[in-house]
């Protein structure tokens, strides 16, 4: 029997009995693809393969060896080895194995290893913590080597309307002709009344998504502010790791205070549309004094005459912007992504301003102080998780928030009481058994 089906009763029995056979091994198997048909299709008996696995506990074949579907368990939670804290979880099998495969390039452990520093789970957090220290130290090895960076970091921010995925469809196309691979981390909005996000900025960049030197990575927001996902710095290292020497993070549409993206990469490059505004748009402090190159799209058909008037506009502001490089200054350009024009001279002013900056030692020390950047975000982000969960104030955030709704007390002197009850409590000296009594 090639494909197994069976019916949902069936089914539901003999996967509880797999999940109780496998519990303590390193994977599970599951019948995916055949048992989702068998939700719709006739209820039909199990192949005798499939009983005899579940009858006499037999192993399940390995995975890639079977007819059947198989799909491998999150051995990283069940594990043993992960419930003490202090355990070296680089040599972990599951670590080892994402390692690897990174390594060699493979695109299903660059997803996976993503997803994987992407969770909040503390276990697994505690993994893609030492997958990230042995891509860090591989990376470290290849710039001793070969004495330059691995990768070359490009943000991409700009208006909603800008036309940055297709902007991004052109440009990736043109790397990966050119020889290079290239990878792109498209951040997309969240749901404020759900929480979702409708990734679909692969939709936009149809050629891209089928070139297989090109890997195209959407990431919802999850509520962060500044236009990127505060993993996104951590998959830039992934990358990397997998060989991408062309890395591009693609945020949302943001406004004149929203650049965080300048943080994690190498060269902050602003799309604005023809119809971008006026001079006064350039010389308003914000996103336009950190751009290094201010790229005018869609200068094409009719919007040629605009796009050359906002570019003269654009270069004629920058003069009195003061430049953050002593080696480089602002260049504005416009670009088609339609007709592919600009698109080489876009890339010759980003090469240009990588080996000005290395050569003088500017692009080495901005990576130094992304990190100590990035290093005070995430300790942000824990502390205000900390607070939240310490009991003391728990107590009192619901009658602080009933009296705040209420008008009895303002904001700020809420805030302060809570914070007073935080530091006064012996247990904020331990924070590390607040985590794990809630974990």
């Amino acid at each position: 029997m090639n494909r197994c089906i069976v019916s949902r009763q069936l089914y539901s029995y003999v996967a509880s009995q797999f999940l109780r056979i496998d519990r303590h091994r390193t994977s599970v198997f599951f019948c995916t693809h055949p048992c989702q048909r068998a939700v719709r299709a006739s209820g039909r008996t199990i192949s005798n393969r499939l009983q005899r696995w579940g009858s006499d506990h037999s192993p399940a074949p390995p995975v890639g060896k079977s007819r059947y579907c198989t799909q491998p368990a999150e051995a990283l939670v069940v594990s043993p080895s992960l419930q003490d804290p202090k355990e070296n979880l680089s040599q972990h099998p599951a670590v080892q194995r994402l390692f690897k495969g990174l390594i060699e390039g493979q695109r299903a452990s660059l997803a996976e290893s993503i997803t994987l520093v992407e969770s909040v789970h503390r276990r697994k957090r505690a993994a893609a913590e030492a997958l990230l220290q042995l891509v860090l130290e591989h990376l470290q090895q290849k710039r001793v080597k070969w004495k330059k960076p691995s990768a070359f970091r490009i943000g991409l921010t700009g208006p909603p309307g800008a036309g940055k995925s297709t902007f991004i469809e052109a440009f990736g196309k043109f790397l990966t002709d050119s020889g290079h691979k290239v990878a792109v981390l498209a951040v997309d909005p969240s749901s404020s009344t759900t929480g979702g996000s409708l990734l679909g900025d692969k939709t936009r960049m149809p050629e891209l998504s089928r070139d297989m030197n090109a890997y195209i990575r959407p990431s919802p927001t999850s509520g962060t502010l500044g236009g990127v996902n505060r993993r996104t710095n951590e998959a830039i290292v992934l990358c990397e790791g997998a060989g991408y020497d062309v890395i591009l993070v693609e945020t949302v549409g943001v406004g004149q205070s929203e650049f965080v993206v300048a943080d994690m990469v190498d060269m902050f490059v602003l799309l604005v549309p023809p119809a971008g505004g006026d001079e006064l748009q350039g010389l308003k402090k914000g996103i336009v004094e950190v751009a290094d190159l201010v790229v005018v799209n869609k200068a094409d058909g009719d919007l040629l005459p605009a796009a050359r008037r906002i570019q003269a506009e654009y270069t004629s502001a920058l003069k009195f912007v003061r430049p953050r490089s002593v080696v480089w200054k602002p260049r504005v350009i416009r670009v088609s992504s339609l007709t592919k024009e600009g698109i080489p001279k876009a890339w010759d002013r980003m090469t240009g301003f990588r080996n000005k900056t290395w050569n003088s030692g500017e692009l080495d020390m901005k990576r130094r102080r992304q990190h100590r950047v990035w290093m005070w975000n995430h300790i942000q982000d824990s502390m205000i998780k900390l607070f939240r969960q310490h009991p003391h104030v728990q107590r009192l955030i619901d009658t602080m928030e009933d009296r705040v709704m209420r008008g009895e007390i303002t904001p700020g002197a809420a805030a302060d009481a809570l914070l007073r009850e935080f530091q006064k409590s012996p247990q904020t000296s331990n924070p590390e058994k607040i985590q794990q009594d809630k974990l």
